[in-house]
């Protein structure tokens, strides 16, 4: 067993300028360093490492997530930063795509230059 694990996230990329740019700009993580390998953010005490690859087939599926409050005004935001939030036909989503779920969790969609798919989550308790 670990002890007091830090948790780093991995996300890859094949367009590191246009993601270094995304992540420090649109998304607001600090740049804690870059090099020909790797830019590492730091967001809130969790590490997000971004590798360059050569090559690069985004999963359907959310690979990041944020947990944030207020989503209808974050979500606002991030469009004005012209981020295009996904909208899916299977899910009951509101004009800004937002989507509510079962457990009342508000979710929207979204993806990074490379076509990660990431997600916001308003946590309703």
């Amino acid at each position: 067993m670990l002890t007091q694990p830090i948790i780093t996230a991995f996300l890859p990329t094949v367009k590191p300028d246009q993601a270094k740019l995304f992540y420090m700009n649109t998304i607001g993580l600090q740049l804690v360093s870059e090099d020909d390998y790797a830019l590492e953010f730091e967001g809130s005490g969790v590490s997000l490492r971004i590798t360059v690859v050569p090559k690069l087939n985004p999963q359907p599926f959310t690979v990041l997530g944020f947990n944030i409050s207020d989503i209808d005004i974050q979500v606002k935001l991030l469009i004005e930063k012209g981020v295009k939030f996904e909208m899916y036909p299977h899910f009951d989503q509101n004009d800004l795509g937002i989507w509510t779920a079962p457990s009342q969790a508000r979710i929207a969609w979204f993806k990074d230059p490379d076509g990660n798919l990431l997600s916001l989550t308003e946590y309703l308790i």
